[in-house]
């Protein structure tokens, strides 16, 4: 299954980039980042809309106490910022580069509608991505509230499994491929990387998964 799980096997960035469009080609580019740059801030003004072109990007917010929540991790192809497009005046969350070699591109809030404006099925497209992507936000802020890691942990492997999972021919094992660092994978479930590692051996003594760094093989019988 396609990684961009809202779209149907579309890459956002292939569909959406300006320069596909002979209207805003000459004025399209991009912008690079380094690791921990901000793309933007919490209060900052949302007038744009934004597109990975290559890296990684996380997006979050700060509770009161000053401690940081992740909301989402997006890779290539992925949009972010949308609710820019549905009026919103400022941020309400911060996205920050992940990685020493992401490119963005930016997209102004008014060529969005312009795009949108013009082609019907450029806009069902952009709407089913926010309506999906909203549904999945909410998915996982319910498991930060009110579930325990464990149980949050074996609910992200279901998740990915959706996204990036496919079956093994021979064993008809799950084998996940995805772009998530384990680092990454703590900060979605809303725990530490050691309590993640402590997590994940245990599934794997108990012989339910076997993982590496970018692999998760989820055995037949417990699948």
């Amino acid at each position: 299954m396609n990684s961009i799980w809202f779209f149907e096997d579309v890459n956002l960035f292939k569909v959406l980039c300006p320069h596909k469009f002979k209207k805003y080609k000459s004025a399209h580019c991009f912008d690079t980042y380094k690791k921990q740059d901000y793309i933007y801030f919490e209060e900052e003004a949302s007038n744009k809309v934004f597109l990975i072109e290559k890296g990684k990007v996380k997006i979050g917010y700060y509770n009161e106490d000053g401690s940081e929540v992740i909301k989402a991790i997006l890779t290539k192809g992925q949009l972010f910022g949308e609710k820019a497009i549905l009026g919103e005046n400022t941020r309400d969350e911060f996205a920050q580069s992940i990685e020493n070699t992401t490119s963005i591109c930016p997209i102004g809030v008014d060529t969005m509608h312009d795009l949108m404006r013009d082609n019907q099925t450029f806009s069902f497209k952009v709407y089913k991505f926010i309506g999906f992507k909203f549904q999945k936000l909410e998915r996982r802020l319910k498991l930060l509230m009110f579930k325990d890691a464990k149980t949050r942990l074996a609910e992200f492997l279901e998740e990915l499994c959706h996204e990036y999972g496919y079956d093994c021919q021979k064993t008809g094992d799950k084998i996940i491929q995805h772009p998530y660092t384990q680092k990454d994978i703590a900060s979605l479930i809303g725990t530490s990387r050691p309590t993640l590692n402590i997590l994940l051996n245990e599934l794997k003594e108990q012989n339910v998964i076997e993982f590496n760094r970018k692999e998760i093989r989820i055995y037949k019988k417990m699948a």
